[in-house]
């Protein structure tokens, strides 16, 4: 019996995709928990540069896949896909900095309509209390609006990382954002491929007195956005030309 078979969850290979940049702090205790589940486990390491890599060497029931340089969390998320790819029909995908719950997961798995093929997001519950960074609310919103107005899914969380994603669908979509940007863009481009797109419900820790650390800089990944979302836009109404042709 499969351990998506055991969750109630379609049948299938589901692994674990944890991509990692400077979280020393907190991957370790993000991969015991994850190991919980009983799923085969990936960690990409973006370049970290704080000691992640010597961290995840004591884990000997990993694969641990690592960039020289850093090249964004999109880049990474693409690395593990592709490696996962044929080696699981599922890829959970999760962050690095202890906000998800892993004991979360099995809930994803069983959004999972039978027979269906849809990307899965966890969908943030208490996302407007005090301990959430205020660009996290704004950003949460901003995404939201834009993914619709580039043609995406209506969704209520479109920038939560706790997500499964379908393989190999997800990695033949033609995603050209690299850092963050990259996890609004595949939703985008899912909807335009026909892959639905699923949310379901689950926890946030935005633990109070305990600095996180965050690689979300306001105003560069601002204008970031605004580029993929213009770029997602003028291809929208392209494709609408095209086809009223």
């Amino acid at each position: 019996m499969t351990a998506a078979v055991a969750y109630g969850a379609p049948a299938g290979r589901f692994a674990v995709l944890i991509p990692v940049y400077n979280h020393v702090g907190g991957v370790v205790s993000v991969v015991e928990r994850v190991l919980v589940l009983g799923l085969p486990v990936w960690v990409v390491d973006d370049g970290s540069t704080d000691g992640t890599a010597a961290a995840l060497e004591q884990f000997s029931g990993i694969q641990v896949l690592r960039h020289e340089k850093n090249r964004g969390k999109g880049e990474a998320i693409l690395t593990g896909l592709a490696a996962m790819n044929g080696k699981a029909d599922w890829a959970v995908t999760l962050d690095a900095d202890g906000q998800h719950d892993p004991a979360d997961v099995p809930g994803l798995m069983r959004a999972i309509p039978e027979g269906g093929r849809p990307i899965v997001i966890g969908r943030r519950e208490g996302m407007m209390g005090e301990d959430v960074p205020w660009t996290s609310r704004f950003g949460r919103k901003f995404s939201n609006f834009w993914v619709w107005a580039a043609g995406g899914p209506v969704l209520s969380d479109t920038q939560s990382g706790l997500r499964i994603y379908p393989l190999p669908e997800a990695t033949r979509l033609g995603v050209r954002a690299r850092r963050f940007q990259f996890e609004v863009e595949i939703l985008v481009r899912a909807r335009w491929s026909g892959i639905p797109v699923v949310e379901a419900p689950v926890h946030v820790s935005y633990t109070p007195g305990m600095k996180r650390i965050s690689h979300f800089r306001p105003f560069v990944d601002f204008c970031r956005n605004s580029e993929t979302f213009s770029r997602l836009i003028f291809m929208r109404i392209f494709r609408k030309r095209g086809t009223n042709k």
